[in-house]
């Protein structure tokens, strides 16, 4: 599979990004760097310097909305052109890439792909909610391509051996463009409550999910962002907002610490299974195992149209024949 799919990716909070800040980052096999530029719109260009190869986020410094290389002093504005080279008879005409970036919700999400986007992702309302905690955020990475990652949420035998679900999930997945989204139920215990609760997985392309579980107990919404880092593996940042409780929001803090005992761990246990399993691109499914099939069909949009369907199939097949191979010599 290609390493990135085209599409929205969250690469940072908005808390992370100060102004006059210069931010590195590591996304999509590119080392980057992010600053606000004089507007206070933040920008995510790459790192190095076209002059002579400097890593503006190392030593590189925002002056007047630009970023400043630490070697020689050459200013590029939040749009990547250079806008200053010291000593320099005329501006030298060159730009350093980027990516086209919007900034709400609490996240600066990039663009990945050729053109302007033609979608975006809407806003989600939990983040700027008052009726919600702050958040838990929950970051890892693992050797896994992000598509899988996102078949997770569709994957209905799991939720029993990893989410102490009692039988498979009946769920429904419905598509719409660059959108889909994916009704269930949680069934399980916790500390004694027998939980039973519906879930709604809002997916908005290939790297951003929000998954709204409703209950009288708990209720909570996990907005998942999965992003490459490079072609072998994908960060999932997790941001879990637990809804406070009517009338008694002074209950919110021992929910959160209810709710991080019993998930996260759960998140690393399916991670140490990522670290290891390889991508079956024909894998044998049960009768109703039906979602990873349906997920697969949408997902297959976000990867370049010049790629046939088998030749990605034909690569995915050989990756894996790989992998086994080198396992088995060592």
């Amino acid at each position: 599979m290609p390493s990135v799919p085209y599409g929205w990716y969250a690469v940072l909070r908005s808390t992370e990004l100060r102004p006059g800040r210069v931010v590195s980052l590591h996304y999509f096999g590119r080392a980057l760097i992010a600053f606000r530029g004089a507007d206070g719109q933040p920008a995510v260009r790459d790192a190095h310097c076209p002059h002579y190869g400097a890593h503006l986020g190392v030593g590189g410094k925002v002056v007047d909305g630009t970023v400043e290389c630490p070697f020689h002093g050459w200013r590029f504005g939040a749009d990547g052109r250079c806008v200053k080279a010291p000593f320099a008879i005329r501006t030298p005409k060159v730009s350093i890439g980027g990516f086209p970036v919007r900034e709400h919700s609490g996240l600066i999400f990039v663009h990945a792909g050729p053109g302007e986007p033609s979608w975006e992702v809407p806003e989600i309302p939990e983040t700027g909610s008052r009726d919600f905690a702050k958040p838990i955020d929950d970051t890892c990475r693992a050797r896994i391509h992000v598509q899988e990652m996102r078949e997770n949420i569709v994957d209905e035998s799991h939720f029993h051996f990893i989410h102490g679900q009692s039988e498979p999930p009946v769920q429904e997945l419905r598509p719409d463009g660059p959108f889909a989204e994916v009704r269930g139920r949680i069934h399980r215990r916790v500390l004694g409550w027998d939980i039973n609760n519906t879930f709604d997985a809002f997916m908005y392309g290939p790297g951003v999910m929000v998954v709204r579980v409703h209950g009288p107990v708990l209720s909570v919404t996990a907005v998942a962002l999965t992003t490459p880092i490079d072609n072998r593996t994908s960060e999932m940042r997790m941001l879990y907002y637990v809804r406070k409780p009517s009338g008694l929001s002074f209950l919110a803090p021992a929910l959160k610490l209810v709710f991080r005992a019993e998930a996260l761990g759960e998140v690393r246990e399916e991670v140490r299974i990522w670290d290891h399993k390889i991508h079956q691109p024909h894998p044998v499914l049960l009768p109703h195992e039906k979602g990873i099939k349906a997920l697969r069909r949408w997902y297959a949009q976000f990867y370049p149209s010049d790629v046939p369907a088998e030749q990605v199939r034909d690569r995915t097949s050989r990756f894996g024949s790989e992998t086994r191979v080198r396992a088995g010599s060592d």
